[in-house]
């Protein structure tokens, strides 16, 4: 099929261009806008408590509301407000709810600081719109509105909560997106340039992946968010530009050691593409399949971020792996080898002794010491995995602290309680529809002793609906939010708040505290169900692709142990504090084990086609290392180090996030690809193989990645 598909590019590149030409602008004329949604309740679906709740407070408290954000108001000075100074935040309280800003549909006073020296105003937003970049531009123009209310007063204004840290967080995450574009590019333009000593392939790959491939890609994701009904999140792009900068650099490197292998075996150029698309195909398409299945695999999350994220990059991942096998080679085969791979000679030349021709020779003469060492390594490294806890607390992980929002969030916790500016509610409600007769004052007795909890607030006028069905507590902890202390101090209030809750009656505890407890159960739930999933269709790629189920199992074994080798290694680095960003094993595992796969598979295949040639395990796994060896070498450095630029966005989360992938990924290739998998097929020997014999073939044949073997057999091939 490979075969058939290159001849076709080769044979009719221009068509193949205008072909894609077509398709592209067809595809971008008819997206849509691609929404944008940061609201940590759009994670979870309608069955968590948290989200029951909030809908209880809707229907039962419309008028009541969760602040999107927060105005907070303290002296220039530092010093304890003065009478005079009260009179002015009530005076710009009142004329910043008079300018009628989208989105804000009241703005009333809030409580001073038992110090006297802060005050704040609490901003309600339409809850439709929660999370939205138009929240973002309330945000902007209260904080440009506030200022210049302010002016001529001894007051200072700052404006934070979820639509404030919303803005902040675009504003971080443009600077996120230009550090990881443009540390991206001089990674691969330097590389490419060291590796092919050309200008013209070292800025291709740029071009083509940056202006059609991910222009595209973003196209069809617009699409599928608006027909499949995803929630769209704007953090994703700066992980998107990586991965198809990394992804489709891999594609075309593959491709492109191929084709200067053909061409060093005396090929002619249409000849030597058409075979390094037949012979390189295999690889990269399942290569290219374990990664996008393992990407689906995410549509089995709870959580809302995490089931847009893998289709997005399964759909972004597909669309590389279509360029990779058609418009690469078709545009590459227009060029003439002299012209591609000026003004370097190189090319033409086989070398000799390389690095990675002594590698093999090791792994060759010494399996099973290469194995234990290369196995013990990745071991040691797991054993950080003991003291990984994790974070919840989105904003801290995603917005440098210096950003206005954050240090409203600071000086409120300081100021106030620590769980004042995101209290936790309990709400009982009649289960008959009848008015609540219940000890109002016994019950917040009760929910006062429960764990962590600083006060309860009730009164019995304003926090029990008109009907008279549904009760309202406030609970303010002694926590942060987002915090370990406070999503333990939830658990204990439910428990109190459901085992106290009178005959006819349900308590539903709601809040930010409490949504951030629903995640936790929700990311445990997905540990339970994604993480197998994609482990056994990966293997199931593997098995289909090497006719074997032994290899599948000491394959995808392996990459387990790198996983945990990563995530290990991320704890003893970032999670000694506060923890890990929550989804950060999840992003982690599949990126390892699906884009550590890839490294596996090229490594095996090239094995693989060794052995077929008549050599020993032994010997078959030092040729190919010496062979596959550069084209994984290379490709390893290049995705490694362009997630590794995500470390200089300034953004916690990506920061981690960068590290953990890219420590992964050179794990994947130096590690597995490169020792411990071609180890132990060399120890299993035929028996890796079992039960087909793919490693015994009749006759010679073109491999998935492989050397130079001579034309005669190419021609065999296309007869």
């Amino acid at each position: 099929m490979f075969h058939r598909i290159g001849r076709t590019v080769v044979r009719h590149p221009v068509w193949t261009i205008v072909a894609w030409v077509i398709a592209a602008v067809a595809i971008i004329a008819t997206a849509p806008s691609l929404p944008s949604n940061s609201d940590e309740s759009s994670f979870l679906p309608s069955s968590y408590e948290s989200i029951k709740a909030m809908n209880v407070q809707e229907k039962a408290f419309p008028q009541a509301f969760t602040p999107a954000a927060i105005v907070l108001f303290e002296r220039t000075d530092g010093a304890p407000m003065t009478a005079a100074d009260k009179t002015d935040v009530a005076k710009i309280t009142k004329e910043l709810g008079a300018k009628k800003i989208d989105q804000v549909q009241s703005i009333v006073a809030g409580k001073p600081s038992k110090d006297g020296k802060y005050d704040t105003a609490l901003v309600q937003m339409d809850k439709k719109s929660a999370g939205q970049p138009k929240q973002a531009d309330a945000a902007k123009a209260l904080r440009t509105d506030s200022t210049a209310l302010a002016a001529g007063t001894r007051l200072k204004v700052q404006v934070g909560g979820q639509a404030a840290q919303n803005l902040d967080q675009q504003d971080a995450g443009k600077t996120s997106d230009a550090v990881a574009l443009i540390g991206s590019l001089l990674i691969i333009i330097a590389t490419l340039s060291i590796i092919f000593r050309s200008p013209l392939v070292a800025v291709m790959p740029l071009v083509l992946l940056v202006g059609v491939v991910f222009t595209v890609a973003n196209a069809l994701i617009a699409d599928a968010t608006k027909i499949f009904g995803l929630q769209a999140n704007s953090s994703i792009s700066a992980l998107l530009i990586v991965v198809v900068l990394g992804v489709g650099t891999d594609y075309f490197l593959f491709l492109m050691f191929r084709y200067r292998e053909r061409l060093r075996a005396g090929d002619e150029p249409k000849e030597a593409m058409i075979n390094s698309v037949a012979r390189v195909g295999e690889a990269i398409a399942s290569a290219a399949g374990a990664v996008i299945i393992a990407f689906c695999a995410l549509a089995l999350s709870t959580l809302g971020f995490l089931t847009q994220l893998g289709p997005a990059l399964a759909i972004l991942v597909a669309v590389t792996l279509v360029a990779g096998l058609t418009l690469f080679p078709a545009i590459c085969s227009l060029i003439p080898p002299r012209a591609l791979f000026w003004p370097g000679k190189k090319w033409r030349d086989e070398p000799s002794g390389t690095r990675y021709a002594s590698i093999g020779r090791l792994v060759g003469n010494k399996p099973a010491l290469v194995a234990v060492v290369s196995g013990a390594v990745m071991l040691v490294l797991a054993l950080g995995t003991f003291g990984y806890k994790a974070s919840y607390d989105l904003a801290s992980g995603s917005i440098p602290k210096s950003k206005e929002s954050m240090v409203v969030q600071d000086t409120l916790t300081k100021a106030y309680s620590a769980g004042a500016a995101e209290p936790t509610n309990v709400y009982l409600t009649s289960t008959d529809g009848k008015p609540l007769g219940v000890d109002f004052g016994g019950y917040a007795q009760k929910l006062r002793g429960a764990d962590g909890v600083d006060s309860v607030a009730f009164d019995q006028a304003t926090d029990v609906n008109k009907a008279g069905t549904t009760a309202n507590f406030t609970v303010t902890l002694k926590y942060e939010a987002a915090t370990d202390q406070a999503i333990a101090a939830v658990g204990d209030i439910r428990t109190v708040a459901h085992d106290n809750a009178p005959p006819g009656t349900e308590a539903l505890v709601g809040g930010s505290s409490s949504i951030f407890k629903d995640i936790n159960a929700a990311v445990n739930h997905d540990y339970r169900t994604v993480f197998p999933v994609a482990a056994i269709l990966i293997m199931v790629i593997l098995g289909l692709l090497l006719r074997s189920v032994v290899a599948p199992w000491y394959l995808i074994a392996s990459v387990g142990l790198g996983f945990g080798a990563t995530l290990g290694a991320t704890v003893w680095i970032f999670g000694r504090g506060d923890g890990l960003i929550f989804l950060l094993p999840i992003i982690m595992y599949l990126f390892v084990v699906a884009i550590g796969t890839d490294y596996n598979i090229l490594m095996i295949a090239r094995l693989r086609e060794e052995a077929r040639e008549g050599r020993q395990p032994r010997e078959a796994a030092a040729e190919a290392l010496k062979h596959a060896g550069p084209t994984i070498g290379a490709a390893g450095f290049i995705l490694a180090a362009t997630f590794g630029t995500l470390m200089l966005s300034g953004n916690d989360f990506l920061t981690e996030m960068g590290f953990a992938v890219a420590f992964g990924i050179l794990v994947a290739a130096f590690v597995m690809a490169m020792f411990f998998t071609p180890s132990l097929t060399a120890l299993i020997g035929h028996a890796a193989w079992w039960p087909g014999h793919a490693d015994r073939a009749a006759q010679p044949q073109p491999a998935a990645e492989g050397g130079p073997r001579g034309r005669e057999l190419d021609e065999t091939r296309q007869r």
